[in-house]
This record gives structure tokens, sequence and C-alpha cells, in this order.
């Protein structure tokens, strides 16, 4: 066992001096990386960005739809409301003519003498 582990140390070892800080090519990499992940975080805030504006505008046309639908509500409540008053009105005077004409044809019986309903 105690062979293995000193075998696996000197191969970490190895490992270490061929990958670790001591290796010239490793500041070039780890700049590199340190470069692209910079420019990742960036993107994603480009992309939040552009989601929040979108979210915004989004918010912003609902509340313009509904805005327009309450108001088409609203014009279309008085619409009917208005439509409605004109029918009473309507039904209301024809029962007045209604009711004219009745009572300008009782007057003309009674100017004339005949009384409705007997046959003498």
């Amino acid at each position: 066992m105690t062979a293995a582990a000193e075998a696996k140390r000197a191969q970490m070892e190895q490992f270490r001096a061929k990958f670790g800080a001591n290796d010239p090519n490793f500041a070039a990499r780890q700049a590199e990386r340190i470069k692209t992940a910079a420019a990742r975080q960036a993107r994603e805030a480009e992309r939040q960005a552009i989601k929040e504006k979108l979210a915004a505008e989004e918010a912003a046309r609902k509340a313009a739809e509904d805005a327009a639908r309450k108001i088409a509500e609203e014009e279309a409540r008085i619409a009917a409301e208005i439509a409605a008053r004109e029918e009473a009105d309507r039904l209301v005077l024809a029962e007045a003519e209604a009711k004219a004409a009745r009572d300008a044809r009782y007057a003309a019986r009674k100017a004339r003498g005949i009384k409705r309903g007997k046959k003498s």
C-alpha cells in the first residue's frame, strides 16, 4: 500500500509540474479563461437586459390593451343604456299616441251621439 500511495503521489507531482503554475503556458491559458468568462458574463448581462426590456414592453402593451378594452366596454355599456332609454321613450310615445287615438275616437262617437256595444 505504501508503494501504491507513493506511486500515486509521484503521478500527482508530475501532473502538477506539467499543468500547474510552473508551466510557462499556464498564465496565458488562465488569462484566456478569465477573458472568456468575462465575455460570457457580458453576453449574459446583455441577454438579461434584453429580456427585461421585452418584459417592460409587454407589460406596457398589456396595460394599453386593458385600458382600451375598459374604454370599449364603457362605450358599449353607455350605447346599450342609450338604446334602452330610446326604446322605452318610443314605447311610451307609442302608448301615448294609441291613447290619444282611442280618446279621439271616443270623443268623435260622443259628438255623434253613438253608443258603442248596444245595437238598437
